[in-house]
């Protein structure tokens, strides 16, 4: 049986106090289930920003989409978690990721590392915060990831966090697969300089194949989400595709149009791409960045919870 849709938006514009409460409530007001911020330098602080946008809603969860696991000492972090957790009502969902744009490291001082040591950095995170939060850790809040009893308003704690990894590599993927209540695809691979190159239909019929895999034994498997890159809503798929074409210029038009992570054509085109996509891949939580904020509204109110 398939899980019901969530939907989830990525603020990623620095705002005024006004305009980030403006913002939070729109978001919560079309429909969304799920505001996220990044970790990005240039883009709003992830912690303080979620803490805001709780005050300014009563419905949505908040989430880290995704941390950049290499800014954070795990002590440090779990600390965040916890107070964050408290301030946002229960409402937050922790997401880790690997990192993937060297720049931001180098400029924040901070070690960047082989795609190996990223990976290894992220488990060992992982790890350190299941010791600190965990029901016998000093941090004692509950744990943000499958196993073990989570302790609850009945036996002196909270609720737990869930934990979600950005993953697309095999190792990440298995990672997320043992780890994580929610795997989020990337939709991606990282090319040169920090940029991400979408992966065709195909390609991630296997990446999705290798998570499953690697998630045979867990009694329930991990919700799954995908980043949507780009959406829009128009009659004529081929000129709305069109400004799009020099990005991504080792695509056809047709090649581009398919692409799991771009979602265009009339509203109703894009709610039956939005159900093949959790029929074909089981992602049946979706994310956009901010700037679909809008355009993204009738499929949320489409599909909310179906």
């Amino acid at each position: 049986m398939s899980r019901p849709f969530r939907f989830g938006v990525s603020l990623i514009a620095p705002a005024t106090a006004a305009e980030w409460t403006a913002r939070c409530r729109r978001a919560e007001e079309l429909g969304y289930d799920v505001i996220t911020v990044a970790d990005h330098l240039g883009m709003p602080a992830p912690f303080p920003s979620l803490v805001a946008a709780a005050a300014a809603t009563e419905r949505p969860r908040l989430g880290t989409f995704v941390l950049n696991t290499g800014f954070w000492n795990p002590a440090l972090l779990a600390r965040e978690v916890t107070t964050a957790d408290a301030l946002t009502g229960g409402r937050l969902e922790l997401g880790l990721g690997t990192g993937y744009v060297a720049a931001e490291h180098e400029t924040a001082g901070l070690p960047w590392g082989t795609p190996r040591e990223r990976v290894d950095r992220l488990l060992s995170t992982v790890e350190e915060l299941k010791h600190l939060l965990g029901p016998d850790g000093p941090l004692r809040h509950g744990t943000p990831w499958p196993g073990g009893k989570a302790p609850g308003p009945g036996d002196g704690g909270p609720p737990r966090v869930p934990l979600l990894i950005g993953a697309n590599g095999d190792r990440m993927l298995r990672i997320a697969a043992e780890h994580a209540d929610i795997t989020a695809f990337t939709g991606a691979r990282t090319g040169g300089n920090g940029t991400l190159e979408p992966l065709t239909a195909a390609e991630l019929d296997e990446r999705v194949a290798l998570h499953r895999k690697a998630s045979a034994a867990r009694e329930e498997p991990a919700e799954l989400n995908l980043l949507v890159q780009i959406v829009a809503v128009a009659d004529d798929r081929s000129a709305a595709v069109r400004p799009w074409l020099p990005r991504l210029p080792h695509l056809t038009e047709r090649e581009v149009l398919e692409l799991p992570v771009v979602l265009i054509g009339t509203v109703e085109q894009i709610v039956d791409q939005v159900r093949d996509l959790r029929e074909r891949y089981g992602f049946s939580y979706l994310t956009v960045l901010e700037p679909n904020l809008e355009a993204f509204a009738p499929v949320v109110r489409e599909l909310r919870g179906r």
